[in-house]
């Protein structure tokens, strides 16, 4: 009898588990095939830029997107590069007040700094940022180092403005030093809510230890993924008179990053990836400064190097993802780079005598992967990075006979620790609320491919129907059979009632100017109008004016194609210019345009 109670509950046990483990799995597809979505919008809204400085009649309104900006643009924006100490620093500020060069003690003034959740003066920041560029500006496109000046070379992935990460690194690995050596692998911004803390820190720390930490760009140091992914916000927010300066400056920063490291000449260190085109003698020559990383398109590969345009190149080492099939083919989840086999990457080890590829980019619920037999390491150290207990971070030291050791962690915000069902519980309500919002961005479509199922018009199609349905018009590559339970009703039959996918959720307000369609396109498109009326809005004021609204919404649905009256907008663009002085607020107009669960509204 106790042996069968012992396998009984060894049974449930196991049962328990792996139920907890599809739903942590589902979850997480969910996170990452959204977010990749998203990134193919970005595709889309860099297209858009393009076509709109062809058909803009005020083509400068954008064409700064395109270009980097110098020095004597930074001067024009009104601050000369020599001129910091003319910013008043109040006596009643009470952080770190910065002289250059910068000691120890300065970046440990800092880090308790920023612990208490005190801000730097834009003086500091401004002079920080001018010092790290006239530093960065001397150092090559790929950066070689050697293990035999250090024990071991400590290598961090993506960090994505989590800052408490960064701040358990150090406790646990310790700070920079000549002795302690890092290589930090890009995405330091965008997501998390500390971006310009963590980019203070590690610039201190480069001017500090210019030969012992390295810094290499990601796909998302960059103009253009800030504006969607909240770095701009965030800057513009916490540095309210200055923010301007400040985002022009890191825009000339950020393009000087380098864009690899090697080590011992055996290990080579990149953001993204490869291409079966990487040459790195070619990266290595190019005017990293002028080369663009956000104007990424997929492209099929040509075989020469030379005849692919430059950029592309950056982007493939920016942009590109490890596959375990053989080949290089487009990166069509993310749309821009490529995915490489174990085939490349034996072909590139074989033609620079490399050894090991250490790449970040890829969210991994472990925090690290290995892949092409053991020649690829994905390191990914922003942990929670979907949501709190989504999975670790890690980074790697690597020892002079360069052999990987891995060190995972998890910040927790919370005093007492989630058990799995806890952790899976949050982790699956909120992929489940972001998925519930994009079915409702593409209600019109999807009601459409459900009435193509359902011949008699009675509301209620099978399982495999709703599946195909969802799929076809979403294409996220989801398990929908397994998720309908999440997302929809059935009938007695079994029967899919498939309106009810949109019971839940409504608009954050009622608009009565609004027709339907033009409600669902706002709420579709509202990331990508706000990120094009930002790029406009050139004082960064929040507010345009009624016709150049105007005109960037006639050009939007018209690189979309998509039809839509004139007349409906225009009412509603007039029924919110309270002041009718000509100009609205577009934060708050589309702030309008956001999903609402009613079921959370009401717990609430």
């Amino acid at each position: 009898t106790v042996i069968r109670a012992a396998i009984l509950i060894q049974n449930w046990y196991r049962l328990t588990m792996a139920r907890l483990e599809m739903r942590r799995r589902y979850s997480l597809s969910i996170f990452q095939s959204i977010e990749y979505a998203d990134e193919q919008d970005q595709l889309q809204l860099s297209n858009f830029f393009t076509f709109m400085l062809d058909h803009c009649t005020h083509p400068d309104s954008v064409s700064h997107i395109f270009s980097s900006p110098s020095v004597s643009q930074v001067v024009d924006e009104g601050l000369s590069l020599t001129e910091f100490e003319k910013i008043d620093v109040p006596d009643s500020y009470c952080g770190p007040r910065l002289s250059f060069p910068l000691t120890v003690e300065d970046a440990n003034a800092l880090l308790h700094a920023f612990r208490n959740e005190q801000l730097l003066h834009a003086r500091y920041v401004l002079q920080l940022l001018s010092e790290t560029r006239r530093v960065l500006k001397e150092m090559p496109n790929i950066t070689h180092l050697s293990t035999s000046y250090s024990k071991e070379i400590t290598v961090c992935g993506d960090l994505h403005g989590n800052l408490d990460d960064l701040l358990l690194i150090f406790y646990k690995n310790g700070l920079p030093s000549e002795q302690n050596r890092y290589v930090f692998n890009g995405d330091f911004v965008d997501r998390g809510q500390n971006s310009m803390e963590i980019l203070i820190i590690l610039f201190a720390f480069l001017l500090i230890y210019p030969n012992d930490l390295h810094l290499n760009r990601g796909n998302h140091e960059d103009y253009i993924m800030n504006l969607r992914y909240g770095f701009t916000k965030e800057v513009s927010k916490k540095y309210k008179d200055h923010g301007k300066q400040i985002l022009c400056l890191l825009r000339d920063v950020f393009s000087w990053l380098p864009l690899a490291t090697i080590i011992d000449s055996k290990v080579l260190i990149l953001h993204g990836g490869i291409s079966d085109t990487t040459d790195l003698e070619f990266l290595n020559a190019l005017e990293r400064n002028k080369v663009r990383a956000h104007n990424h398109t997929t492209v099929a590969h040509q075989s020469s190097p030379t005849a692919r345009p430059r950029y592309l190149q950056i982007l493939d080492i920016l942009w590109s993802d490890p596959r375990r099939q053989n080949g290089c083919t487009p990166n069509k989840c993310r749309g821009g780079g490529c995915y490489f086999g174990p085939d490349v990457t034996a072909k590139l080890f074989e033609k620079y005598n490399l050894k090991m590829l250490i790449r970040s980019h890829e969210f991994k619920p472990e925090g690290y992967e290995i892949s092409h037999d053991g020649k690829v390491i994905t390191i990914f150290s922003a942990s929670n990075y979907y949501e709190e207990g989504s999975n670790r971070g890690a980074y790697i030291k690597l020892n002079p006979e360069l052999i990987p050791r891995f060190i995972q962690y998890r910040v927790s915000k919370y005093t007492r620790r989630q058990n799995l069902r806890e952790r899976v519980g949050t982790i699956e309500s909120s992929a489940l609320k972001s998925l519930r919002e994009k079915i409702y961005a593409h209600r019109a479509e999807l009601t459409s491919a459900f009435a193509q199922y359902d011949l008699n018009g009675t509301g209620k199609i099978s399982v495999n129907d709703w599946a195909a349905a969802m799929e076809s018009v979403l294409q996220l590559e989801l398990p929908w059979r397994m998720l309908r339970s999440q997302l929809a009703q059935t009938n007695s039959d079994g029967e899919v009632d498939f309106m009810s996918c949109f019971y839940d959720l409504k608009m954050g307000q009622p608009i009565k100017e609004v027709q339907p369609a033009l409600v669902e396109t706002l709420c579709r498109y509202r990331k990508d109008l706000e990120i094009i009326f930002n790029v406009i809005d050139k004082d960064h004021s929040g507010l345009i004016s009624l016709e150049e609204f105007g005109q960037t919404w006639k050009l939007f649905t018209s690189h979309l194609g998509i039809d839509m009256h004139d007349e409906s907008l225009d009412k509603l663009v007039l029924s919110i210019d309270y002041n009718k002085d000509g100009h609205i607020d577009f934060n708050e107009f589309l702030e309008a345009f956001h999903v609402v669960h009613r079921l959370e509204k009401k717990a609430n």
